[in-house]
């Protein structure tokens, strides 16, 4: 049975229920496989694939709404100064050519990834909004071993997440002790 966290997000006064485990630092980031539009065809992008690297994971409800348009515009604008060695990623439900549509006529060059085809990611990501079949706006930090070292689930989905939280633990990750 799928955990079910009811009260953990909102939106103008609606609760939402979020479905699946709330993850932690110091958890194992689940694998995943999403699909991407490259401008020619869906390929299949997972986690593994930047094993070695930090990953930034940002997650949000669509991309074609405003907070998630200025959340992912604001992420690709900090994504150039995170390094060679991390990994920016948005992921939504939106489908891979509509990603594809956004991301060309916003002028954004990170990777966006679609969850459309299920419900798995959302799940094991703890962010699947049940009412909406759409992801909980949350950012996750993974290290280059796949470890989560920062997740911050936000609850409002109008607000924007803690960008300064989320960069520092990409610093961190960065620059072991």
């Amino acid at each position: 049975m799928t955990e079910e966290r009811m009260g953990e997000a909102f939106e103008l006064g609606e609760a939402l229920t979020v479905i699946g485990r709330r993850l932690r630092a110091g958890d194992e980031a689940p694998d995943f496989a999403l699909d991407h539009f490259d401008g020619d065809q869906v390929r299949s992008v997972r986690l593994g694939d930047s094993s070695g690297h930090v990953r930034l994971i940002n997650t949000v409800n669509s991309l074609d709404t405003p907070v998630c348009n200025i959340e992912t515009r604001r992420w690709d604008g900090i994504g150039n100064d995170l390094g060679a060695d991390t990994v920016l990623c948005t992921i939504s439900m939106d489908l891979p050519f509509a990603q594809d549509r956004w991301r060309t006529a916003s002028g954004t060059n990170h990777l966006l990834l679609s969850a459309h085809k299920d419900e798995a990611f959302g799940c094991d990501y703890g962010v699947l909004l049940k009412e909406w079949r759409l992801l909980q706006r949350a950012v996750f930090v993974v290290d280059p071993t796949g470890l989560i070292i920062h997740a911050e689930y936000v609850s409002d989905q109008m607000m924007e997440p803690d960008y300064d939280a989320a960069i520092a633990a990409v610093a961190a990750a960065l620059s072991p002790p």
